[in-house]
Formats: C-alpha cells, structure tokens, sequence
C-alpha cells in the first residue's frame, strides 16, 4: 500500500527538515501558503500545493488522496508568537486551522501527528519534572501563543474521544539547529552573535532540542504514536550563557561576558520588541520569552524514548551544524 505524507507548514523550519527525512519512495505534499517563499524546498522530494489551513476550500486538492493509500498527516503549521501585543491571526491559525485540519483528516480516515509544544503545559512548581497531560486548559498557560496550543490540543483530543480520530501528539520544547530558511528565535540569536550584534546576555535558560531529532521523533510517531497519546520531544535544560559560550566556540569569537539581571531586562523588553519591529527581525527579548528564559523547563521526554525511540544529539553538534550550515548560506560574514 502507497504511503501518503501530508505535511502543512511545509516551508517553515520542522517542515522542510521533516520532508528531508521522509522515505524517498512515499508521496509526500508539502502545504504553503500561496506567498511563501520556497527555497527551502528546493531540490527536495515533495510536492508542492498551495493553501491556507485557515480557509477549508483551499485544502480540498491536497487532501485529494486515493482511499486505498495509507494517509498521514503532519500539521506543522503554525504561529510561534512571543510578542505582547495581541494578535487575532495567532488564533485563527493555531485554532480554527488545526480544526480544519482535524475535519479533513477524519473524511480521508488518515492518520494525524499534531506538532503541539510543551509551552501549552502548565508549570509545575520547585522545578519539578513535568509530564505528559491528557487534558489542557488554556487559561493554566502564560502568553497567547502558549493558550492558543493548549486550546487546540484539547480540540484534538476531544475528536479522538467523540470521533475515533486516530491521532497523537507531539509537543518540542525550544527547537534549534540548521535549515532554518526564515528566522525562528533562536537562529536570529545565533546571528546577532556571529555578527557582532550580541554585547550582553541574561540570565536563565531554557530545554532546546536539536530539529533534526524533533523531526525523527515526528516520523516514529506516524509508526508508532497511539491515538490520544502526548508525547514531550525535549533534549535538556541548557543555561543562555552555555549556549552562547558554545556558540562563540564553533565561531572562533570572544566569549560574551557581560551578563544583565533579569529584572533590567524585562524593563527595557519593551524597548527591545520596538527595536526589531523597526530592523524586521523577530524580537530576541520580550515579556514572554524572559518569563520562559525563568520558567520551569524541567521536561521529562522517557515517554517518548520508550515508545517511539525519541534520541538526542549532543547540543554541541547542534550548534557546530548549526553555524556551519549558516554560512554555507552566507548568512554569516
């Protein structure tokens, strides 16, 4: 039987690096949305339909598949949003798209890996060990983004319980490394550094994990994911300053030493989001990403290794990669 990969976001940093791990004898389709730009998929074994997981009608083609195929869909698509100001598209795309996306998959009687995040967990105190839940409430959550997910991933559960939707998910925690095409957070960090950009760091840290190993994990779920079950694709708990020190390293720079306390940092993250909106790169520090650079990132991923033999990658090699693929670019001077 033909296996069919169905993958939105397909453009975006997990999408592309998901297509690039996908059998070379599977049909795989990539949905962008009609303006995206396709670099990232250039030369790689998919192909193309354009739509928005906002707007049904434009998912019909896509969907198209013969019922004799074994159909999986990976709904990647998404909006990370770390800014304050309220943004509606963050709900429309997060919400109502992985709706859609639920709806077309139950008539095609496919097989459904929703990419969710650990950010739509609620923390847990003293640094505890947090866990998969089977239930999420959006208003446990911190920041829009993190509420949108969790509403979401309540929707997808709730179809597998009233509709046998056959569906699991997958929830990364921060996610880093190469074929990074646009500009996630933490690419744009690692650019700031290599060009001279970077003069301080804050405190804190977060739980980053290497996208190569997130979209491994993705593929083991579509084997091996049970429906209804959460599974926390997490590498470990890594301080701002580690990461930047490693960074420095496979640059060959100077190790940034100036460190700015927390408290100055959320006072001036205001200033900070005006100054990338003006430059049009995603903002380094705002409100919410210096809450979760404080918050609990204590993520336990044992489930995952048990049950779809999730794996880690040394950070280190992360970043070396990481840098090296960035230049190969000539995003690096």
């Amino acid at each position: 039987m033909e296996k069919v990969f169905i993958i939105t976001g397909a453009s975006g940093f997990l999408g592309n690096n998901i297509i690039r791990k996908l059998p070379k004898d599977a049909q795989i389709r990539a949905l962008v949305l009609p303006n995206d730009k396709l670099h990232s998929l250039d030369g790689l074994n998919c192909k193309i339909y354009k739509g928005d997981v906002t707007k049904k009608e434009t998912l019909k083609d896509i969907f198209n598949v013969d019922s004799n195929c074994e159909i999986y869909v990976i709904h990647c698509a998404a909006i990370v949003y770390i800014k304050t100001k309220y943004n509606p598209q963050v709900y429309d795309v997060n919400v109502n798209g992985t709706k859609n996306i639920v709806d077309m998959t139950l008539q095609k009687n496919a097989k459904l890996v929703y990419v969710n995040t650990v950010h739509s967990i609620p923390e847990t105190p003293n640094n505890s060990i947090m866990k998969e839940i089977s239930e999420f409430d959006s208003s446990k959550v911190v920041g829009q983004y993190a509420k949108t997910k969790a509403e979401a991933a309540n929707y997808v559960l709730k179809m597998v319980k009233e509709k046998n939707l056959n569906a699991c998910i997958v929830q990364p925690s921060g996610i880093i490394g190469p074929y990074d095409f646009g500009n996630s957070h933490l690419t744009q960090l690692i650019l700031d550094c290599a060009n001279n950009k970077l003069r301080a760091c804050v405190t804190g840290g977060y739980d980053f994990v290497d996208v190569r190993d997130v979209a491994d994990g993705i593929l083991n779920a579509c084997k091996y994911g049970k429906p209804g079950q959460c599974y926390i694709l997490s590498n470990r708990y890594i301080k701002v300053t580690e990461l930047l020190n490693l960074i420095c390293d496979a640059l060959n720079h100077k190790k940034i030493r100036t460190l700015i306390p927390m408290w100055i940092a959320k006072f001036t993250a205001p200033l900070s989001e005006i100054y990338y909106k003006i430059l049009k790169q995603p903002p380094l520090y705002t409100k919410y990403s210096l809450y979760t650079l404080t918050s609990n990132a204590n993520f336990s991923n044992e489930k995952a290794k048990k049950e779809l033999n999730f794996k880690n990658r040394d950070i280190k090699d992360t970043i070396y990669d990481t840098v090296k693929w960035l230049k190969e670019q000539n995003r690096i001077k």
